[in-house]
């Protein structure tokens, strides 16, 4: 297909002639179907809400159309209306535009859902088995056709998916606004969210998925690798930033938990995952995500310790369920270093989660037929996964809660992973890791999209980078010199360990600091025509500042401030008039819907003066917001970074804690009578 038609089909929104019917692909990695939750009534509002995308002359065949995939699928996702042209990230010029920004937008869109990309591509589902672009196709058709329409002087507005439409606004304002399952809090139960979704009213945005920011497995890559060189840091007891010769036991090759095979490779451990869905498998090890796959767990266990005695970097991945690994392992005399999970526990009785002793195809069918029966071989599974953990762990192995909500909903399902005093005997990767190390002196998933989609382009960023990173680490403070060294680490090996899926993009962890200055050093480069095409730069909803969630981002903040939003949301408000080309809040994501609120930002790059500013300010804004909070509960690392910017920049003023002593506020406690 010519640039010339592509322009032409992506202006045209919603045909003028119904489409021809798309054939149902058994090779795409299809999402499995939904909750039948709706009653005849709300049915037929559903019904009524898919159709009035459409002329009323349409009505007469696509309502019977839409109503058999409502009865089908659980969900209306007008699968006449995916585009004939293939998705994927593009050279930014060859999207229809008035303006550069909402071609960046298109691009970053299309990578979600690209097939080599999205892990359920015609549902419109990026990763984590219901983290949505769009809720349905015509949403998908309206949001291109304004993004082809606008001008600087508009922003889109997105309500879940839904391309409320164009509105006045000016230049300095973001382009696209963006909102994902924003409900009412009473309404936020799990089945809340099933019922809203149904109805084409609400949507699960994840993190990335609906914020346009995903760039493949690469984004989970970069932290779980740390995570892990950092928990092989704990286990060990030594500083060298090598897993040589430790296993490391998990689940999940998804849209997320695929990275964690390649990570470990790349750490120089040894992975042993386990996936039940074949289809995932496959496209796993054709990418070269996993090295080796086996069904027989016998077979996998002897190369586990061929692997082990070479210090091998090897990943191992078991097609089946995760539940039979554990048990295998807790039943024979192996030994295991580190262990975590990640199947999509927010998710459990949707897809996220499959229970032992049923097939793939036999779990999907039940937990549609039979939710019920399904809820209980959930809760079975995972009493039994945690009791084979458990025995690891007595064994001297290190587990951590992936922030998947593992230890969240295996609690409620029963499962011994309490201590006495009622909290959690194993800790989340944030509040042993991720929190102390990195965000609470300001470091997080930075990361940025080269819009030429030429591979040169990110070769010359990535050698931007690591100058920018050496000449910090060559001055930084002893507290964060590990930190700059095992990102220089990265970098430096990013390019030979082809990371890239979709676009070309790339990840590190920066503070505020290392991302202005790298910003800046971009900015410089598309100046001086270095760099073919305008650099897009985000980050992980999941960083210093963009997420409020008690099981996960906000873990490790214990001044009882966990269950409060304020900094997520004051993020993205922040964000969006001190620079973001686009903004988005959602509700969810990572631990599940109603547990989480997070945001993120998109800013493109175009080598401008005014981009400069625009970058320094919102930047630095967008990792001290959260500095600033973990600071005042205390955390002795955030209150050393901010004093730190605070010398840096004498226009911040940042209220600081003072801290009480210990036998003050005992005396005081006990003296009441």
């Amino acid at each position: 297909m010519t640039d010339k038609v592509f322009r032409k089909l992506v202006a045209e929104g919603i045909p003028g002639i119904i489409p021809a019917p798309k054939p149902y692909d058994p090779d795409v990695n299809h999402a499995p179907r939904r909750k039948d939750i709706l009653s005849v009534v709300e049915k037929k509002l559903a019904l009524r809400n898919a159709l009035r995308y459409f002329p009323v002359d349409h009505h007469e065949v696509l309502a019977p159309e839409f109503a058999k995939e409502l009865a089908d699928y659980g969900r209306i996702y007008m699968y006449r209306y995916r585009p004939d042209y293939k998705i994927y990230a593009r050279n930014i010029d060859a999207y229809p535009h008035r303006s550069k920004e909402a071609a960046a937008i298109m691009m970053m869109l299309s990578n979600n859902l690209d097939e080599a990309v999205a892990q359920h591509p015609h549902e419109l589902i990026t990763y984590g088995g219901n983290g949505a672009v769009f809720q349905n196709w015509a949403q998908y058709r309206i949001t291109m056709k304004y993004l082809a329409e606008m001008t600087h002087q508009m922003t889109l507005v997105l309500y879940s998916g839904h391309p409320l439409g164009l509105f006045p606004s000016g230049p300095a304002a973001p382009r696209v606004v963006v909102t994902n399952g924003m409900v009412v809090p009473n309404y936020s139960s799990p089945d809340d969210y099933e019922r809203m979704n149904a109805l084409g009213v609400s949507q699960y945005g994840q993190m990335t998925a609906g914020s346009f920011m995903y760039i493949g497995p690469q984004g989970i890559v970069h932290g779980t690798t740390i995570t892990l060189l950092n928990a092989g840091r704990l286990k060990s007891g030594r500083e060298e930033a090598d897993l040589g010769g430790m296993v490391y036991v998990t689940s999940g090759l998804g849209g997320m938990s695929g990275a964690q095979s390649r990570a470990t490779e790349i750490a120089g451990g040894i992975c042993l995952v386990a996936e039940v869905n074949p289809k995932v498998v496959k496209i796993r090890h054709e990418q070269g995500w996993v090295s080796e796959v086996f069904t027989d767990l016998d077979k996998m266990l002897l190369r586990t310790e061929e692997a082990r005695k070479k210090k091998e970097a090897v990943s191992l991945a078991y097609q089946g369920n995760i539940v039979d690994l554990w048990e295998k392992l807790a039943a024979e005399d192996i030994e295991i270093e580190l262990g975590s999970d990640q199947t999509s526990l927010h998710n459990p009785y949707g897809g996220g989660y499959y229970p032992a002793g049923l097939s793939f195809e036999d779990a999907g069918t039940m937990m549609v037929k039979e939710p019920d029966a399904f809820r209980l071989r959930v809760a079975d599974s995972l009493k039994r996964q945690v009791k084979a953990i458990n025995t690891l762990t007595e064994r001297g192995m290190y587990f951590w809660d992936y922030g998947n909500a593992f230890l969240l909903e295996a609690g409620r399902a029963g499962a011994d992973v309490f201590r006495q005093e009622g909290t959690y005997r194993y800790p989340s990767y944030v509040e042993d890791i991720m929190g102390p190390f990195f965000f609470d002196y300001g470091f997080g998933p930075f990361r940025w999209v080269c819009t030429s989609s030429l591979p040169e382009d990110l070769q010359t960023t990535d050698e931007i980078a690591t100058r920018v990173l050496e000449s910090m680490a060559h001055n930084s403070p002893p507290q964060i010199r590990s930190q700059l060294l095992d990102n220089l680490k990265w970098i430096r090996e990013a390019g030979q360990n082809n990371l890239v899926v979709g676009s070309q993009a790339r990840i590190l962890y920066a503070d505020a600091e290392g991302r202005v200055k790298i910003a800046r050093a971009f900015n410089d480069a598309l100046r001086e025509k270095k760099v073919s095409g305008p650099i897009v730069l985000g980050r992980d909803h999941h960083d210093v500042s963009g997420t409020d969630s008690p099981y996960r981002e906000t873990s490790n903040i214990y001044d009882g401030s966990s269950f409060t939003a304020d900094m997520a949301v004051q993020n993205v408000i922040g964000d969006s008039f001190r620079g973001a080309t686009w903004v988005s809040l959602h509700n969810g994501g990572g631990v599940g819907w109603g547990e989480v609120i997070n945001g993120g930002f998109g800013m493109v790059l175009d080598g401008s003066l005014e981009t400069e500013k625009k970058l320094e300010n919102m930047l630095f804004w967008d990792v001290n917001n959260g500095i600033a909070r973990r600071s005042w509960a205390r955390n002795e690392a955030s209150m050393f970074t901010i004093d730190r910017e605070m010398d840096r920049f004498p226009d911040l003023r940042v209220t600081m804690p003072s801290l009480a002593d210990d036998e003050i506020i005992d005396k005081a406690i006990n003296g009441i009578k």
